[in-house]
């Protein structure tokens, strides 16, 4: 199968250029200007952005979660990523207290066989460092599971202590793995959260309250120096605060390996989400929660300046009318989570490029290129060069898109940037050479979606 993209502005991490891609059975075979070549398809893109298609290395599909799941599962999932933009997701297995990694692997695997309709790789969740978790990191690498998170929050659920923790960045530094940190102190929000209920403080504003940014802070420096200690490259998730980044910033000046990644929701709403009326500050329960306003502009600067170098998701959503509705009377019961895989490119690229807050080669950076390379995808994923697949954006810099709820493809019953206008459009999407989607309409095969088989850590 031949495909010819024609007369296209090719924007990549490094490159911005006009020419023509020849794609053959999926992948880049070359690029150059005016080729002239028989070809099954040919698609014109004149006026139109080819951009790398997006990379998505924080999502939650099929979830478990306070005895209900993610409302998304991986085909409607990677459908809606596709829709937004993003044509590989990095999902989270999780190993269970009492259970192997292998296990978590295959459970996580049968959850997406069949379903879903993007490229697909896996992060394990370790919920705790005994000898025998530490042992089969291996195992996972083998199989190209390369990547492992863990938390300094959920005492009692996936919360490991310091030393677990130590082991495990060790153990991943010997065999090419990174370690991902949820950084929160767990224990002591643990205690504001009895304090605040005992109170009778119930609204979902606690929530955010609760898990001040100093508990960020605070969890993000320890997971640092126990990095530094174990001589690993670390990666912080979902960070959300100035306080956070602070210390992120000041570990990558001293020539430590640490990365972080930022998500759009902490770049474009805020602790004011909460004070909406009734329940509805249910919609942003999240955690790390949203922050005030000043928060924002400090991530964006860490975006542009490359303290920040990933924004991700954490796409984890949860319907108001029967899964949020379970903490209406105790926020500490509302599912933790919000939907955004299929708005993070647009969001990105209005709030970024749009305003000149970065350019559209960091935009490619921070959304595709970097997190390949840092989650050995590089570069058969995020860019756009002989020999990569063939993922490809058609973006249309005048277009317009308007997000709601009852246009989006995310299943959930809100969409928490509802009428909100965004700068370009995206025309057309391919996976791997195959148009997944065209205009409105979904082109993708459930179960088209292939496993990647991840590389080991290489410093980007």
């Amino acid at each position: 199968m031949k495909t010819l993209v024609k007369n296209g502005h090719i924007v990549t991490a490094t490159d911005d250029y006009h020419a023509d891609v020849l794609i053959v059975d999926g992948v880049i075979e070359h690029i150059g200007r005016h080729l002239t070549v028989e070809a099954d398809r040919v698609i014109d893109a004149q006026g139109l952005l080819v951009l790398p298609g997006g990379i998505d290395a924080h999502t939650h599909f099929d979830m478990p979660f306070g005895g209900t799941m993610s409302s998304d599962d991986f085909l409607t999932g990677t459908r809606a990523a596709a829709f937004g933009g993003t044509t590989t997701v990095v999902d989270f297995a999780i190993q269970q207290r009492g259970h192997s990694v292998q296990e978590a692997f295959e459970n996580w695997q049968a959850k997406a066989e069949g379903k879903a309709t993007i490229d697909y790789g896996f992060h394990m969740i370790l919920s705790e460092a005994t000898p025998d978790i530490l042992r089969d990191m291996q195992t996972m690498v083998d199989q190209g599971v390369t990547s492992f998170k863990m938390f300094t929050a959920y005492p009692g659920v996936f919360m490991v202590d310091d030393g677990g923790i130590f082991r495990a960045l060790q153990r991943a530094g010997e065999i090419g793995g990174l370690i991902a940190m949820h950084a929160e102190n767990g224990s002591v929000i643990d205690v504001l959260v009895e304090q605040a209920l005992s109170r009778g403080e119930t609204a979902p504003k606690y929530h955010a309250l609760t898990r001040p940014p100093e508990a960020e802070a605070e969890a993000t420096h320890r997971a640092i120096v126990l990095a530094k200690l174990a001589e690993s490259p670390l990666y912080i998730v979902h960070l959300s605060a100035y306080h956070a980044l602070e210390e992120v910033t000041d570990a990558r000046d001293q020539g430590q390996l640490v990365f972080a990644e930022t998500c759009p929701q902490y770049l474009f709403l805020s602790y004011d989400n909460y004070e909406e009326p009734g329940f509805d500050g249910a919609k942003y329960v999240m955690s790390p929660p949203l922050r005030p306003k000043e928060h924002q502009e400090r991530l964006w600067q860490g975006l542009r300046t490359d303290d920040l170098q990933v924004v991700s998701t954490d796409h984890c959503p949860f319907c108001m009318k029967d899964q949020k509705i379970l903490g209406q009377d105790n926020f500490a019961k509302i599912p933790n989570g919000a939907p955004g895989v299929e708005t993070r490119m647009s969001l990105i690229y209005d709030g970024g490029v749009a305003t000149h807050r970065i350019s559209l080669n960091r935009f490619v950076e921070i959304t595709a290129t970097t997190p390949a390379k840092l989650f050995g995808m590089f570069p058969k994923k995020g860019t756009i060069a002989v020999g990569s697949d063939a993922d490809l954006v058609l973006f249309d810099p005048e277009g317009l898109t308007t997000w709601s709820v009852n246009t989006a493809h995310m299943r959930v019953d809100y969409n928490p940037y509802e009428g909100r206008q965004t700068a370009g459009a995206i025309r057309m999407v391919l996976s791997r050479g195959e148009v997944v989607v065209d205009g409105p309409t979904f082109l993708g095969r459930e179960g088209r979606g292939q496993f990647l088989k991840r590389h080991t850590f290489s410093n980007p």
